[in-house]
């Protein structure tokens, strides 16, 4: 898969992301702890405030508060925390504006990869 480079609008923006094999190293919870994938700090780090982060993770709602502890030493912010989502494809279906600003996009990101996915702003949007 080829490096994702975005271009957004200027308004504020919903992240839908992945945990498993997307933000941490798939299933490292049930093998010694989790882990970060390279590339996941810097990209949070960049996200605006006004932004809001939607997590996903097949992980049992047991498995919640170590996560979320995870994710808050960490450093990665999140407004909501979806557990116990199904493991099959990850569906995003939204309408796009009558200007024709594109309101969806996906990307795949290959399981367990450094994170190559940019996304810049123009103010022209």
């Amino acid at each position: 898969m080829t490096p994702a480079s975005l271009t957004l609008s200027s308004l504020p923006h919903t992240w839908i992301l992945d945990v498993d094999g997307t933000l941490c190293v798939h299933n490292g919870h049930l093998h010694g702890g989790d882990e970060l994938l390279p590339g996941v700090k810097e990209f949070f780090a960049q996200l605006p405030e006004e932004d809001v982060v939607v997590l996903l993770t097949s992980r049992k709602e047991e498995h919640r508060a170590a996560l979320e502890d995870f994710l808050h030493r960490e450093g990665i912010r999140y407004n909501w925390l979806i557990c116990g989502a199904p493991v099959g494809e990850r569906i995003l279906i939204n309408d796009d504006k009558p200007s024709g600003l594109c309101m969806a996009y996906a990307v795949r990101q290959r399981r367990d990869r450094t994170w190559d996915i940019h996304w810049s702003i123009d103010e022209e949007v």
